[in-house]
């Protein structure tokens, strides 16, 4: 079963980390992934870019209206995010623990439930 799991950032606990400490925290990243792609059950990890890089589209009135975003009214944001095959939710669950930031920020752990054909959308019912 594939998961989900992602990261929230916040600048203000980011920047109460030590440097050393971050640099720290980089090569764990490094090295969890490195794990988990050698055990087959990382499918990929995604760093995000700054809030500030977005871009949200909406369609008004037949056309697409792109505008910057999102406009935050919270202090976290989506930092990055994985996506992992695994046997079982508890796997699942281990693996998020196991992430480096969990001791700073929980992850969120979501089921995959549908995921799309690259030939036609069949697996979610697209015909």
């Amino acid at each position: 079963m594939k998961y989900m799991l992602i990261i929230y950032g916040n600048d203000e606990l980011w920047n109460s980390v030590e440097p050393a400490e971050q640099q720290r925290l980089f090569a764990a990243f490094d090295e969890f992934n490195k794990s988990h792609y050698a055990s087959g059950e990382l499918l990929g990890a995604y760093g995000m870019a700054d809030p500030a890089a977005t871009k949200l589209v909406r369609l008004r009135d037949g056309q697409p209206a792109v505008t910057d975003g999102p406009y935050l009214e919270t202090k976290e944001y989506l930092a990055s995010w994985y996506l992992i095959d695994v046997d079982s939710e508890q796997r699942a669950l281990e693996i998020a623990a196991a992430l480096p930031s969990a001791v700073y920020q929980p992850a969120e752990v979501w089921p995959i439930l549908h995921e799309a054909s690259s030939e036609t959308g069949a697996d979610m019912g697209i015909a």
